[in-house]
């Protein structure tokens, strides 16, 4: 596993969003800058850039042949001296022997348009080096380390020229780091994929990680970094491996046979990216780096996709009211589905999604992907007449694949399936791998089964091959169980939202259920790396009893502001529908708040403490703010001060009830309206596991 570096900060308060393009380029030879960047040592050549706010500097070079990198910011060191290098079974190494020869500069200053996203408009401000290290011998080994150094990180990758096929078997990327800061943090290269509770220690007590990878360094203030990778494209994905105290590795998910990444000609490698925040926030309000560092979109038109709301035939299968499989509690019946596209036509939602709905379902289909058949329906569910009947009453059909992760079974059929939906008006899918993570089928060059890594080169190649084959029937995609996202939606805006998290349905049935502290954790982490499918809007918090370990460990207010605290272009409300027609009082808070955001800013919050989001709807001028806190009741003053200037707003506030409390009293809901501006604070107290959702109307001031 080798890593991927991402540091960014977000200034407070909105930016300008729209920027001219300014481009400046220089080549520097090496020798012109020795005198400055030179060491001591006469076999050390350097490079160094700066951020554009000049906080952050890098230092590339090379110290007795062996290549590395370092980053501090104010002075201070984030990053130490760190090795870097490419290490194959088949071509030459690239990690030792190596002299920095030549170097260029290059800065960009432009915004971009999202055509859906946490934020409208994106800045990509950033210097980059490219700095090309050669081989001290004849024989002619040689690569580019591109890195971009931005107000918020840095991010840097390895460029390969061609010298034939090569099998890399090890990515020496190292990240040294204190060991004494506190980290966020789930085990990698274990069987349950990136579905973990998270855990909270020093960074010298972690062993391997997934990425995105959250330190507080070891200041009382901070600063935070997040450790991840961008642009994850016929690759293997990156964990981190701490080898000695404070020492992260690179490691790569291994491909079938034990090897990590196949090449044939000339590569790169993801970005390794490092975020630099001063505050918890500020990681979250930074983490656009990451689509900075991926290519613009490539696949053209993607207008076919439009985010939205959904409800699902999905719950009732978690607490057992309804099965997958046939039989008399089949949830995917023509009738079931109809149902519930009344309710969804009804409340303003723009999708049901039925799991369940085609032949394979019976059995131990967890073990046996073979038997899944993507264009064949059970004989009670009639596509045809339910998207007929969508269609009369403006909601759509979100289709299913679940494939157990045989992803043999499932490009054998890509085409068929994807042509049912686009024949029965389906624009968007969601794709599931449930299986262990090292028991991916795939089927070799000779047709031989063989078991891949869950976040392998196969994966991460199968993956784009979905986007592309989906893109060309217009259709997206919500993979479930996926590989962690590196930002790739910018490229492929057809790949929507993702898992990759421990979501809503382990508190119906895993042991234990998410913590309190879950939500309060997960937005400075795994959401720093894009969007995630979490399904909230859970109302009946203790679906098996009261009495049942297994319950949703939240306030029932604190459902609410997950709608704006976790995001996701395709939200779903996943209780049961009675289950909302028996609380239409917080449930309008479900219909009113959108899915699609002209900006987003993280306004204060702590990891595994508590979080306040904002963000301005998609085209308005509302606002939407969601509160969470973890297991201490709180109370947040929030200032206003991102709202219009000389605009008064109607704040229509969903909080805990006064006596609420997650675990003894977790269901009042005060709902409460006040007229508030620019230069007011909102006081939000905060139950134990509580939260708050407010939603603010401009009323008056609109010219």
């Amino acid at each position: 596993m080798k890593p991927d570096f991402f540091t960014r900060l977000i200034p407070a308060g909105l930016a300008a969003l729209i920027m001219a393009a300014c481009t400046q380029i220089s080549d520097t030879p090496l020798q012109q800058q020795a005198a400055a960047q030179a060491s001591q040592n006469a076999n050390t050549s350097m490079v160094k850039t700066t951020s554009p706010d000049g906080r952050i500097e890098l230092t590339v070079g090379s110290d007795g042949g062996q290549p590395f990198y370092s980053i501090t910011r104010d002075g201070e060191e984030i990053v130490s001296r760190s090795r870097l290098g490419l290490r194959f079974a088949r071509g030459l190494d690239l990690d030792r022997g190596l002299s920095l020869t030549r170097s260029t500069e290059t800065r960009k200053d432009e915004t971009w348009e999202q055509p859906w996203g946490e934020k409208r408009f994106v800045r990509d401000h950033h210097k980059e080096i490219a700095a090309t290290f050669t081989a001290d011998d004849d024989s002619g080994r040689t690569y580019t380390l591109r890195a971009r150094v931005f107000d918020t990180g840095v991010g840097f990758r390895y460029e390969v020229p061609d010298t034939g096929p090569r099998i890399l078997v090890d990515e020496i990327t190292e990240f040294s780091i204190t060991p004494d800061g506190m980290s966020w943090w789930t085990p990698a290269g274990e069987f349950n994929r990136y579905e973990y509770i998270y855990e909270t220690t020093p960074v010298r007590d972690i062993y391997r990680v997934h990425t995105p990878y959250t330190v507080k360094l070891d200041k009382a203030d901070g600063p935070y970094i997040a450790i991840h990778e961008a642009a994850l494209v016929n690759y293997a994905g990156m964990w981190l491996d701490q080898r000695r105290a404070g020492v992260l590795e690179a490691e790569l998910a291994p491909r079938h046979d034990g090897s990590k990444v196949h090449v044939e000609g000339a590569f790169n490698t993801p970005w390794r990216v490092i975020q630099i925040a001063d505050t918890a926030a500020g990681l979250i309000n930074g983490s656009d780096i990451y689509l900075n560092l991926n290519e613009p979109n490539k696949l053209g038109d993607t207008s076919y996709f439009k985010p939205g709301k959904y409800i699902g035939i999905w719950w009732g299968m978690h607490i057992n009211t309804m099965t997958w499989g046939s039989g008399p509690k089949h949830g995917a019946t023509t009738e079931n589905t109809k149902r519930y596209m009344d309710f969804a036509a009804e409340n303003g939602f723009d999708g049901v999604l039925v799991e369940g709905w085609n032949i394979g379902w019976d059995g131990d289909w967890f073990n046996n992907g073979e038997l899944f058949r993507f264009a064949e329906p059970y004989p009670d569910f009639d596509i045809k007449a339910i998207t007929d009947y969508g269609r009369e009453i403006g909601v759509q059909l979100i289709g299913h694949h679940e494939t157990s992760a045989n992803i043999a079974n499932y490009e054998a059929q890509l085409e068929d399936a994807f042509q049912l939906y686009k024949d029965m008006g389906v624009k968007a899918v969601k794709t599931g791998y449930v299986a262990d993570a090292s028991d991916l089928v795939i089927h070799d060059e000779d047709g031989i089964r063989r078991y891949a890594w869950h976040d392998g080169q196969e994966r991460v190649v199968h993956d784009i091959k979905v986007l592309e084959r989906a893109h060309a029937y217009g259709i997206a995609v919500n993979a479930h169980e996926p590989i962690k996202d590196t930002g790739l939606r910018r490229t492929y805006p057809n790949a929507v939202s993702r898992e990759g998290v421990r979501g809503m349905e382990f508190n119906a049935w895993g042991s234990p259920p998410n913590p309190v502290e879950h939500q309060a954790i997960i937005p400075f982490t795994r959401m720093l790396s894009g969007p995630a499918d979490y399904t909230p809007g859970i109302f009946n918090l203790m679906p098996n009893g009261p009495d049942n370990e297994n319950r949703v460990q939240t306030t029932l207010a604190k459902q609410l502001a997950l709608y704006v605290t976790l995001y996701s272009p395709l939200q779903m409300a996943a209780d049961l529908p009675e289950n909302y027609e028996a609380n239409p009082e917080p449930f309008q808070f479900i219909r009113d708040v959108p899915a699609d955001w002209e900006n987003s800013i993280a306004l204060m919050g702590e990891v595994g403490d508590y979080l306040v989001q904002a963000r301005q709807e998609r085209g308005s001028r509302d606002w939407y703010i969601g509160a969470v806190t973890d297991e201490d009741a709180r109370t947040l003053t929030v200032p206003l001060g991102f709202l219009d200037a000389g605009t008064t707003y109607r704040a229509e506030i969903y909080r805990d009830g006064d006596d609420a409390d997650w675990e003894t009293n977790p269901y009042p809901v005060t709902i409460e309206t006040r007229a508030v501006t620019a230069r007011d604070e909102l006081v939000l107290p905060l139950a134990r596991g509580g939260g708050a959702a407010v939603r603010l109307v401009a009323e008056s001031g609109l010219d």
